[in-house]
């Protein structure tokens, strides 16, 4: 796998495998390079290959030009995995599918667009269901394609794909649409080709290869997105640096009783503690998870089910921070009680998390004290502070949910980003409330003092880069609903307005209303383990 552009100078098309040749992240992106470092470790890393950032700037630099090679590379990278695989792109009895990711040189969780299932059509849809036996599977593959298609491609309107999803689980009288049989599937998939044509204008594609060319763009275009380039001004990442795209064979977590996906951080994320933190949803394909509008809460039920898997996970999260030297956070699939790594990258993680990390790993000898005092060069070590409720004097109980973050926040209820600004702009703060943890978000979640929603998991990735920011959070608090256009919410029968004030513990998972007394604690005995090393030694 060697294409060469004519005139370009440089490869567009490198190979995920055991003994591919590896290659740096500026060129790979951060995504496919830990991929490949894990392939060559001989993990379950699902056959893949990766067009370059160099195409990415391609794309944005002369269009016509990528287009041109587009299909020959697309072509030669679908042939090395079919060999490996035994499956054909496109075939009507034994057809590949493939995930589309992007992948920046830097790690940006959820700021760019993925499409999974991508190759599922009429056609391949009847193969499908001869190679696997399996119509719930297939059905349900592909009306999550066909939404994220209208979703990603179009940037048509979620709301009336929900709409019908959530139509259909109360019409059948069921807790959630893993619960939804094939026929039940089967019908909302046509019903979302035709809403797709309705919005969108034209059929949904049924040509497998002008899928992956046209999802290709897409992702290249999202990198100009607006939530990446708000993450890039966050966060001081240069706009030139492009996106790497991976086409990856799928592997499916929504194949029934025995299948899922996950997410696995090697320490916890929010205090640094050297213990396993796990999310997983049985029956489901990982947008589900990261995406922010599920709540991943079968992680308990995973080691119960599949003991094996669980150990193998387990495994795999040892060897993975002793490969990268750093706490990890990992995106897997479980397909028919199978092990799937489909993502590893440095964990995002509290301040407090970052110290603790670092010095727990010094103490272990695998890194050294100058890897560690690097590592928190960016972090402000005397800011560092766990803030907690002096006391709940007066504070009204509104609900628990998941607790996703660390330390406490207290403010004014607000429900969108012009709230949260117009508090900020009056030297208030503000509690930002939604129905899901969306990346769509960012610039909201970056000014509020923390984040409540009805829906989602804690290793979503706006929970995820909310906590990184230091905001605390409670997500999936069940007993919430909004009523956006009142601009009210309820908690069970609590009534609040917007402007009101609440606080969350993002320890516990409990929300009040009211104001809290605070109170804040510091971690002494990390910062005077970590001042031993930055005090020179006399001669």
């Amino acid at each position: 796998m060697n294409l060469v552009d004519p005139g370009a100078g440089g490869r567009f098309l490198f190979a995920i495998a055991p003994h591919a040749q590896m290659v740096g992240a500026e060129e790979l992106g951060f995504k496919a390079h830990n991929l490949l470092r894990m392939a060559r470790r001989e993990l379950a890393v699902p056959e893949a290959f990766v067009l370059g950032t160099s195409a990415c700037k391609t794309y944005f630099a002369d269009r016509e030009r990528l287009h041109r090679i587009l299909a020959p590379t697309l072509r030669e990278g679908l042939a090395d995995i079919e060999r490996a695989s035994g499956l054909g792109f496109g075939s009507t009895r034994r057809p590949l599918l493939v995930s589309v990711r992007s992948g920046a040189p830097v790690s940006m969780p959820g700021m760019m667009d993925t499409l999974l299932d991508v190759g599922l059509c009429d056609t391949t849809l009847r193969g499908l269901l001869r190679l696997t036996g399996n119509p719930r599977l297939a059905w349900d593959s592909y009306r999550r394609l066909v939404q994220s298609f209208a979703e990603v491609v179009h940037a048509a309107d979620p709301a009336p794909f929900r709409e019908r999803l959530e139509q259909r689980i109360d019409e059948e009288q069921l807790a959630s649409a893993r619960e939804l049989d094939y026929r039940a599937l089967s019908e909302l998939a046509r019903d979302y080709l035709s809403l797709y044509a309705d919005l969108v204008g034209k059929p949904f594609p049924q040509d497998p290869f002008e899928q992956l060319e046209t999802a290709v763009g897409a992702v290249f275009d999202s990198w100009q997105g607006a939530r990446a380039r708000e993450y890039r001004r966050m966060h001081r990442i240069a706009d030139d640096l492009g996106a790497a795209v991976t086409v990856q064979r799928m592997v499916f977590g929504n194949a029934g009783g025995t299948s899922g996906s996950g997410v696995a951080f090697t320490r916890d994320p929010t205090t640094g503690e050297n213990r396993p933190y796990v999310d997983f949803l049985f029956n489901s394909q990982g947008e589900d998870l990261v995406s922010g509008r599920s709540a991943g809460g079968d992680a308990d039920r995973l080691a119960r089910v599949l003991p094996e898997v669980s150990a193998r996970l387990a495994q795999t999260r040892h060897a993975l921070e002793q490969e990268f030297r750093d706490a990890q956070e990992i995106e897997f699939t479980v397909q028919d009680g199978r092990l799937y790594m489909l993502q590893t990258r440095t964990a995002k993680r509290t301040a407090w998390a970052a110290l603790r990390i670092a010095v727990e790993q010094v103490r272990k000898e695998l890194i050294t004290p100058a890897d560690a005092l690097s590592r928190l060069a960016g972090i402000d070590l005397a800011a560092i502070r766990r803030v907690r409720f002096a006391n709940l004097d007066g504070l009204q109980a509104l609900g628990r949910g998941i607790p996703a973050g660390l330390g406490v926040a207290a403010g004014r209820l607000a429900l969108d980003a012009a709230a949260v600004a117009e508090f900020a702009r009056s030297g208030r703060t503000a509690i930002l409330v939604r129905e899901d943890m969306s990346t769509e978000d960012i610039a909201a979640i970056e000014s509020a003092q923390g984040v409540i929603t009805a829906r989602g998991s804690r290793t979503a990735h706006a929970a995820v880069v909310a906590g990184q920011l230091g905001k605390p959070c409670v997500v999936g608090l069940g007993t919430l609903s909004i009523e956006l256009a009142a601009r009210t919410v309820r908690f069970g029968e609590t009534l609040l307005r917007e402007g009101d004030e609440l606080c969350l513990d993002a320890e516990t998972g409990e929300v009040f209303a009211g104001r809290p007394q605070l109170a804040a604690e510091r971690p002494d005995d990390l910062l005077a383990e970590l001042a031993l090393w930055q005090t020179p030694v006399a001669a």
